[in-house]
C-alpha cells in the first residue's frame, strides 16, 4: 500500500475583501503519496497557492484536517510549523526568492545557518546541489548576473540542499521564456525520480500537465478532478 504523504480532510478557508466573504477552499478532501509528481492547475483566483499555502503549513485552515508526513499541521504552532518546513519541505517560487547581495552559493548555503552542520559541510553540500541541478559553474554569481532561468536553478538547488521529503513549487516557469521553462520541468522531473522527493507543482500553463504523474484541477474554491 502506497505511503500517504499528504492528506487534506474537510478542509475548508475563507478571506474577507472589502466586506465580502471569499471561500477560498470549499470541502478540500486530497490525498497524496509518496513520490508522486502532480501539477496543481486551474485559473487565476481559483484557490490553488491558497491550498499550496495550507498543505505546506504556510498558511492554517479555517477548519478540516491537514497531515503532512505523519504530521498533523492544521493546529500547530508556527515554532512546530516552521521546524517541520526546515527539515521536510522545499519550496521553489515564482520570483526566486533569491537574496540580492549573495552569491549563488550563499543563497544555497543560507537555508543551511544556523544549524548543526560545520561550515566544511554546509559548503559541500551547496556545492553538490548545484552541480545536481547543473549550476555549479556559476556559484561565485550573484543574482543580478544570472538569467531567469539559470535564477530558478540555484532556487531549485537551495530547495533540495536539506534533502527534503516534499518540494512545492508555486508557478516556477511564471517568469520564464519557453526553453528555460521547459529545462526547469525537466529538471524538477529528473530529481522527482532520482530523489524520490514528493513533488506539487501550482500552474496555470496546460503545457506542464505532461511532466506530473498526477493531475489536480480546481475551480472556485474547489477540487473537480483528481
Amino acid at each position: 500500500m502506497p505511503e500517504v504523504m499528504i492528506k487534506l480532510e474537510n478542509v475548508q478557508k475563507e478571506f474577507r475583501l472589502r466586506g465580502n466573504i471569499i471561500r477560498a477552499l470549499v470541502d478540500i478532501n486530497l490525498k497524496i503519496n509518496a513520490g508522486e509528481f502532480v501539477v496543481l492547475m486551474g485559473p487565476t483566483g481559483c484557490g490553488k497557492t491558497t491550498l499550496l499555502n495550507v498543505m505546506s503549513g504556510l498558511d492554517l485552515p479555517d477548519d478540516g484536517t491537514v497531515i503532512l508526513d505523519g504530521d498533523r499541521i492544521d493546529r500547530a504552532s508556527e515554532e512546530r510549523l516552521s521546524d517541520i518546513r526546515r527539515r521536510k519541505i522545499g519550496f521553489v517560487f515564482q520570483d526566486f526568492n533569491l537574496v540580492e547581495n549573495l552569491t549563488a552559493i550563499e543563497n544555497v548555503e543560507a537555508v543551511l545557518w544556523p544549524g548543526p552542520l560545520r561550515t566544511k559541510e554546509i559548503n559541500n553540500r551547496a556545492m553538490s546541489a548545484l552541480a545536481k541541478v547543473d549550476a555549479h559553474e556559476r556559484m561565485n554569481n550573484h543574482p543580478k548576473e544570472l538569467s531567469g532561468g539559470e535564477k530558478q536553478r540555484v532556487a531549485i538547488a537551495r530547495a533540495i540542499i536539506h534533502k527534503p521529503r516534499i518540494i512545492f513549487a508555486d508557478e516556477p516557469t511564471g517568469n520564464l521564456h519557453h526553453a528555460a521553462a521547459t529545462q526547469v520541468m525537466e529538471l524538477l522531473k529528473s530529481l522527482n525520480k532520482e530523489m524520490g522527493t514528493t513533488t506539487i507543482i501550482v500552474t496555470h500553463d496546460k503545457n506542464l500537465v505532461k511532466y506530473g504523474t498526477r493531475l489536480v484541477e480546481m475551480e472556485h474554491g474547489r477540487i473537480i478532478k483528481s
